[in-house]
């Protein structure tokens, strides 16, 4: 089992195990924020790394939802600039071997419910083709209109059944709502029936819009409302009730690893959730879930996400094309791991998570 140090008594004491957190932190002084420090273009790879990497957070964009979201102009730069030639270019150079593909947020969350099932389809139509096209190097989560409770279910079952997705994609929210409430459960159900991965991405929630001139959501609300989705799954009872689906959250969850103290306590704040979810429950329930590296191939975010979970909860991912596949693997490169742990995470953690082990 890999190292960690483990909260107790709701994370009032924490004892590190030394070996591992210490030689993460030497390796983090050394290198401050190192996948902020690094590009596709500085000195090549170490020969170390040349391994087969499996990203799990790749973005790529089907033509007609591409521009429908420029008709909308919802299209960000990183999305009118990709290709599958700078895809496959990206993966080549970071040795990252297959990727699981996905369109970023607004995915298909917008328009009325038409427009959300064929945002969806064309999306999921379109990864299913990479896939084909490329069977060893892509597979794709399928995209829902989550807002559409029938037509989420019936794009469950054809991009499970027909199109062979490896997993769902969700938002981390919908207009105001997280992933726990009780519009999505049947979606939840159907999804923990079938014992699905879900892949989950953060969006810039209802709530919180424009609340700083020049700052965009993505700088601190993402991170945000991965926690407050990952809070909705544990008190809703989602996460209790569909224990056979494999979440995945994005960016070492968020903040929800600084903030783990709070979660363990709500329960005893809050005699309703305490109900739902005993206290002695919140911290083996995250444990279960999986992390990604995306944008958190650092110090700051690694190191507070391996004091609360196994090695074996971490999956490579990218967020290309708004980062690179390099960039994430120089910053775990520069983090100290073992070489044991550094391929769990580039690629044997998420080959178990998706049967290709």
């Amino acid at each position: 089992m890999a190292q960690r140090f483990h909260p107790q008594d709701g994370c009032n004491q924490c004892t590190p195990r030394r070996g591992f957190l210490t030689g993460l932190l030497a390796a983090g002084a050394a290198a401050v924020l190192p996948s902020c420090a690094t590009s596709s273009k500085d000195a090549p790879l170490p020969s170390v790394a040349k391994r087969s990497l499996v990203d799990v957070h790749h973005h790529v964009w089907a033509p007609a939802f591409l521009k429908e979201l420029e008709t909308r102009k919802l299209a960000e730069p990183p999305a009118r600039n990709w290709s599958l030639n700078k895809t496959l270019d990206d993966m080549a150079q970071a040795g990252v071997t297959y990727s699981i593909t996905s369109p970023t947020t607004p995915a298909a969350s917008f328009g009325d419910a038409a427009t959300m099932r064929a945002m969806a389809r064309v999306s999921n139509e379109y990864g299913a083709q990479l896939a084909r096209d490329y069977p060893s190097q892509f597979g794709f989560f399928a995209t829902l209109p989550m807002l559409d409770v029938d037509g989420a279910l019936a794009e469950i079952a054809y991009s499970v059944n027909v199109l062979k997705a490896n997993g769902i994609a969700m938002l981390t929210s919908y207009d105001g709502k997280w992933l726990g409430d009780k519009a999505f459960a049947p979606i939840m159900d159907e999804i923990n029936r079938r014992k699905l991965v879900v892949y989950t991405h953060p969006s810039n929630p209802k709530c919180c819009g424009n609340l700083q001139e020049g700052v965009p959501g993505s700088t601190i609300e993402f991170a945000t409302d991965t926690t407050r989705t990952i809070t909705s799954l544990l008190f809703s009872g989602t996460a209790t009730r569909c224990k056979d689906i494999k979440f995945i959250f994005s960016h070492a969850g968020g903040t929800m690893p600084f903030l783990v103290e709070r979660l363990t306590m709500l329960p005893k704040l809050n005699a309703n959730f305490g109900k739902i979810l005993p206290s002695d429950q919140v911290l083996p329930t995250l444990r279960s879930f999986y992390y990604d590296t995306a944008q958190a191939s650092h110090p700051g975010a690694l190191l507070s996400l391996l004091n609360l979970v196994d090695v074996s909860q971490v999956v490579f991912g990218t967020d290309f094309p708004y980062r690179t596949s390099l960039d994430h693997v120089k910053g775990l490169m520069a983090m100290g791991f073992s070489m044991n742990d550094l391929t769990a995470i580039e690629s044997r953690n998420a080959q178990r998570l998706l049967g290709r082990a």
